[in-house]
């Protein structure tokens, strides 16, 4: 039978501790990013977000309009707690193919490699819906096949550009040079711009 990775399993996984994808903190190449954007009205999407590390970095850097979303209550209970300032009604229950837009920005950490790989191509139509004409979905996907069946799911970036390909021109899109030193060599940088 085929795993269903749904609301229930990602809650098991985090009330079990079973949260391996998580750094503990912002990593280097977002927070790089991020730290060279100079417009702070960006509307901004973390789908998947998890324990929203990057949310909490850009809200405590001036960015108020950044919206995060996760099918499992844990994780935004969690960060509720860890970043009490952080507005309420921008914590989005929900799941990612359901959201509305439009948004300026999407940060992607660890979702695309979460979702099953059936649902790629539909997840980049999806940030494509959901962008304004030339936004963005910056981030990292894992470069490299796990010896596991996942969640995470490898790939290739050249699997990945058959995805995004259709609605995206490719500002960034290479092995990403400041990765923390577990993913070192196993994660590309990626800047997609909404044709």
């Amino acid at each position: 039978m085929k795993q269903e990775f749904n609301a229930a399993y990602w809650q098991n996984r985090y009330q079990c501790n079973q949260t391996g994808w998580d750094t503990g903190g912002i990593t280097t190449p977002l927070k790089t990013y991020i730290d060279q954007l100079p417009d702070k009205s960006l509307r901004i999407l973390i789908p998947g977000c998890g324990n929203a590390y990057e949310a909490e970095y850009l809200y405590d850097n001036g960015f108020k309009n950044v919206f995060v979303a996760d099918v499992a209550p844990a994780p935004l209970e969690n960060f509720a707690k860890r970043a009490p300032h952080f507005p309420k009604e921008q914590l989005l229950l929900q799941n990612f193919f359901d959201l509305e837009g439009p948004y300026d920005l999407i940060i992607e950490q660890t979702f695309f490699c979460a979702i099953s790989p059936d649902l790629r191509k539909a997840y980049a139509r999806k940030c494509a819906e959901l962008l304004k004409q030339g936004g963005r979905v910056v981030g990292l996907l894992f470069d490299t096949n796990f010896e596991h069946d996942g969640p995470p799911f490898g790939g290739s970036a050249t699997e990945y550009k058959t995805y995004f390909e259709p609605y995206f021109e490719f500002v960034h899109f290479e092995q990403a040079y400041n990765s923390i030193p577990p993913r070192q060599g196993s994660e590309l940088f990626i800047n997609l711009k909404k044709k």
